[in-house]
């Protein structure tokens, strides 16, 4: 029987999805399990959860496929996995967890760090960054564990990524992807590979270089599947498990974004822009980019923290009538929310958002607030959810701009991708905004077929990347600027948006100083 068939496993925020595709990128099936609640918080801020239930979703999520009519396990070449970025994991020797998993949402911080001293203290201090670099620093979870549960920092065998627990799990082998490599940990991103030992981030972190799995680039070999992690998924034993990368990396190339002019919008938690370079190029100045889904390219991206979750955040503020109605009609709440911003006209007649609910590294700074600017008696809750929506697609289209200027590569395609990208309105008003066609790839799951365009690969199943996207992903609805729309929005854009952040910046300052939030460093 021909080995033609591919499975991915797909461990994001909200669930664990085990899908099986075949060589010309058909999602042949799919099954779902939910991670309720996604995370604990212990204290405010923070979010965490018992490794456990990452993989017992995994095997969960498997073993329902396998029940499915018509799947021949018979059939799978290999299998690739992608998870959620920056969830870290503490392990013994034996992979056995020694705490709860931080998850890249947990926002608890390490104040009163040492800052980096020496040669790089005096660079970060010419270069503006030395905030930054204590931002870092304070981000950084290995700080944390080991300033407050040092006795767990000491135990620690491995200090791992989701990715490298859930490779371990598979393959009883402490080895993972460089793709997966995005968050706090000592990795040098040009060379995408652990960073030497004079960087600075041996002196800012405490983790130490035994502490950390092999290195294997996507579409290389990280293991095969052990017996005992055959009887508890189900995925046959010895089925080889080819590295992909992280979800971000894993949905550019599951979107069909291999050239630098065609960017990949995705709608998630996180919002962000992303396209494929072959040069390392820092969109932020001393910010560096993420290692891509294909060996040896990275990731150009401009991230909004909170991104789409403010939807959710909108919903839980301002939704209630729509998510009872919602209930009553047997809807989801985003079908009628989508009504709303289509009673809006374009502009949300000039209330403008700034949407950084979240502080960030550099561009926004820490000081970092949102803002809504331009309210007047004919606004209603309406043009507030409309503005937020443009307000994040403007923050998108300045990424854009930044990631064009440095790659000095226009951007003249875009895919619309993630949890948002499913309602039509803010596709249509994406378009607008950036006057181009947004196109939405031919499916939803993009991260879980850009892992499998890993395996392919590592297999040999399509010769390269190339002819793997080509033929494993495709476009499906494209939705086209409207003219009159574009020109509001570019004046918007050009006159209000680009100067909002630098206006308001010294008040943010303001705010911080007497406030205290959010926290210096």
């Amino acid at each position: 029987m021909t080995k033609e068939h591919l499975l991915a496993i797909d461990n994001g925020t909200q669930s664990v999805r085990a899908m099986i595709f075949d060589l010309q990128g058909n999602l042949l099936a799919k099954s779902q399990v939910m991670i309720d609640p996604p995370y604990h918080s212990p204290q405010p801020g923070w979010a965490e959860l018992d490794p456990f239930v990452f993989w017992d979703s995994v095997c969960l999520a498997c073993q329902n496929l396998w029940e499915m009519p018509g799947i021949e396990k018979e059939k799978l070449a290999g299998v690739a996995l992608t998870t959620q970025r920056g969830t870290v994991i503490n392990v013994d020797a034996h992979g056995q967890p020694l705490r709860p998993a931080i998850l890249w949402l947990d926002q608890r911080r390490t104040p009163g760090l040492k800052p980096i001293g020496g040669l790089w203290g005096l660079l970060f201090g010419l270069a503006g960054m030395k905030e930054t670099a204590a931002y870092l620093q304070a981000e950084a979870e290995a700080n944390w564990i080991n300033t407050y549960q040092n006795e767990i920092w000491n135990a620690t065998h491995k200090f791992l990524f989701l990715s490298g627990y859930l490779t371990y799990q598979l393959t009883s082998r402490f080895v993972d992807s460089v793709g997966c490599q995005v968050g706090y940990m000592p990795f040098d991103y040009k060379h995408l590979s652990w960073s030497s030992p004079s960087d600075w981030k041996w002196q800012a972190l405490p983790v130490r270089q035994e502490m950390l799995p092999e290195l294997i680039p996507p579409a290389g070999f990280l293991g095969e599947i052990t017996p005992e992690a055959a009887a508890a998924t189900g995925i046959p034993a010895g089925l080889p498990l080819i590295a992909a990368a992280g979800d971000k990396a894993c949905e550019v190339i599951g979107s069909g974004c291999l050239e630098p002019n065609i960017a990949c919008l995705s709608f998630g938690t996180t919002a962000t822009i992303n396209t494929t370079h072959k040069k390392y190029i820092e969109v932020i100045p001393l910010i560096p980019p993420y290692p891509s889904a294909i060996p040896g390219r990275y990731s150009l991206e401009v991230q909004i923290f909170r991104g789409y979750w403010m939807v959710t955040w909108f919903k839980q503020e301002f939704g209630m009538d729509e998510e009872r109605l919602a209930a009553e009609l047997g809807k989801r709440p985003e079908e009628l929310l989508d009504e709303m911003i289509n009673s809006v006209p374009a502009g949300s007649q000039g209330l403008m958002l700034l949407p950084y609910w979240a502080p960030g590294l550099k561009i926004p700074g820490p000081e970092a607030k949102g803002a809504v600017i331009g309210f007047g008696d004919v606004h209603t809750r309406a043009h507030l959810y409309r503005a937020l929506l443009e307000g994040l697609s403007y923050g998108l289209r300045e990424g854009s701009d930044r990631i064009s200027r440095r790659s000095h590569t226009p951007i003249e395609q875009i895919r619309v991708t993630g949890g948002g990208a499913v309602s039509n309105p803010v596709v249509q008003l994406t378009a607008d905004i950036f006057g181009l066609p947004a196109t939405r790839p031919h499916m939803t799951e993009t991260s879980g077929l850009g892992a499998a365009i890993d395996a392919a690969i590592g297999l040999g199943l399509h010769p390269d990347f190339e002819t793997a996207i080509a033929t494993m992903t495709r476009t499906g609805e494209s939705f086209e600027p409207n003219p009159a729309n574009h020109q509001i929005y570019s004046e918007l854009y050009q006159r209000v948006y680009l100067k909002m952040y630098s206006q308001l910046k010294p008040l943010y300052e303001e705010i911080r100083d007497i406030t205290g939030y959010p926290p210096k460093f």
